[in-house]
């Protein structure tokens, strides 16, 4: 459930991972100091008074009841009153089981024996006198307010003899802000590291995407994109050694091309000699189905090298009316005496290589001429950009099929073979060619039967490069 919620870039796993791993630090790092400052907090607001109070038990413990008494009077002190009684001030199940081992190790540290010990917090404070004199008798809330930051620290411990040694005194309440500080400290912390990984992980991430972008623009066609050396010296030397595999494939395409370029030149030679002796062949009929198969020869080289080429192509970009550009493909098949239509529509233009793209469109119109008798062309304007619309009534194709017939060579047995007279690369030369201005090419069968190609351009078409 939480995994279409994570992170998918590379920067956002760094981040979330250290996020965590910082934060289960920090929150174990903040437990321990809150912890050791609340121990030691407590231990100067508890200890003197533990301690002086078990050396008052210590004197107290050896004396007669008569020696005590007299004594009591002695030892009050201006933070709270000793008295002996035959009861602890404290209930057992209101003892604090803290105060009352730090208490029982005092005890014991002393030497002193007692039969039990009691010790607890009450909010239950007396005013003393010293305080209202400081404060004075009439200014009662704002002493009421001081008396808030105290509460009293009752101990009992009971001697040999049963009696009980009760002294009550006051204690100051925590610091309510032990915890705020260390929070504070741990959160900058926590921050300050996370913004430190998150710039490291956006230094290697940046470099990353640039490299990922220039491989994913490059899609077989054009010159490979050279991407600038940066972030950190591994990243920069893998960079530098991805630019030197472009220029490597790169030169290995112009090669094929001065490859295609020979062997078309070298076998248009010999298939126009065998045209020629072709057309002197007797009975007619045998010469005739001879110089077909000739013209199919040299129509599949033809579209062999302009698939081979349509990424590299040298033309131009020129803003061109495309439906003016179309509408000059329609009327190409209107003088052969083919039913090919032009839907009117609004004027669009965009810049495109013309040749490239009228080659498409014409072997999107043959396809639809050829299979279903006419066709009916359309420039259209859609949401991704401008589509060049070629449709027909036609067998259609299997849905299975739509996006394999596009495949060079591919064809469709029985209503598409190759007795129709196809190569299998028109629509490969179509998709290339759409490719090559940034587009694609959408194959859908329409309602009510036939086959709807459209040829879709970005708004701002152009060569990829």
């Amino acid at each position: 459930m939480l995994r279409p919620l994570l992170p998918r870039s590379l920067i956002g796993q760094i981040a979330l991972v250290m996020a965590i791993a910082l934060l289960i630090a920090q929150a174990i790092n903040f437990t321990l100091v809150l912890s050791e400052r609340q121990r030691v907090n407590r231990a100067q607001i508890e200890g003197p008074a533990i301690a002086r109070f078990v050396l008052l038990v210590q004197r107290l413990a050896p004396l007669s009841p008569d020696d005590r008494d007299e004594m009591l009077p002695e030892r009050r002190h201006r933070r709270g009153l000793l008295s002996i009684d035959a009861a602890s001030l404290v209930a057992p199940e209101a003892a604090d089981p803290q105060l009352v081992e730090r208490l029982r190790e005092a005890a014991q540290a002393q030497g002193l024996a007692l039969r039990e010990v009691r010790a607890t917090f009450s909010d239950d404070l007396p005013v003393p006198p010293e305080l209202r004199r400081i404060e004075g008798a009439n200014d009662l809330a704002r002493l009421e307010r001081r008396m808030r930051r105290w509460r009293a620290l009752i101990l009992s411990a009971q001697l040999e003899d049963g009696s009980w040694v009760n002294s009550r005194v006051m204690a100051r309440r925590p610091d309510p802000w032990i915890m705020v500080r260390p929070l504070v400290a741990t959160l900058l912390t926590y921050l300050l590291i996370l913004a430190a990984m998150v710039w490291v992980a956006a230094r290697i991430a940046r470099p990353l995407r640039d490299l990922t972008r220039a491989a994913e623009r490059f899609q077989g066609r054009g010159e490979v994109p050279r991407v600038e050396p940066s972030g950190p010296a591994d990243l920069a030397r893998a960079i530098n050694a991805f630019n030197a595999m472009g220029e490597r494939v790169s030169a290995m395409l112009d090669e094929k091309d001065r490859m295609l370029g020979a062997i078309g030149h070298d076998l248009r030679t010999p298939l126009a000699s065998l045209r020629i002796r072709a057309e002197s062949v007797e009975p007619e009929e045998e010469g005739e189905r001879m110089i077909a198969t000739i013209e199919e020869m040299a129509s599949m080289l033809d579209d062999t090298l302009a698939l081979a080429r349509s990424g590299r192509a040298v033309e131009p970009l020129r803003a061109v009316d495309l439906g003016a550009l179309a509408d000059a493909v329609v009327e190409e098949f209107h003088s052969l005496g083919r039913k090919v239509e032009m839907e009117a529509g609004e004027r669009l233009t965009a810049k495109v290589q013309p040749n490239l793209l009228r080659r498409a469109i014409r072997n999107l119109i043959e396809n639809a001429v050829k299979y279903a008798g006419s066709a009916v062309v359309a420039v259209r304007a859609v949401a991704d950009g401008v589509a060049i619309v070629v449709s027909d009534r036609g067998p259609g194709i299997e849905p299975g099929e739509l996006a394999r017939v596009q495949e060079a060579f591919y064809r469709i047995e029985p209503s598409r073979s190759r007795e129709t007279g196809g190569t299998g690369l028109g629509l490969t030369l179509a998709r290339a060619a759409a490719q090559a201005h940034g587009g694609s090419l959408e194959l859908e069968n329409r309602e009510g039967g036939g086959l709807t190609a459209r040829i879709v351009l970005p708004r701002e078409p152009g060569a990829q490069s």
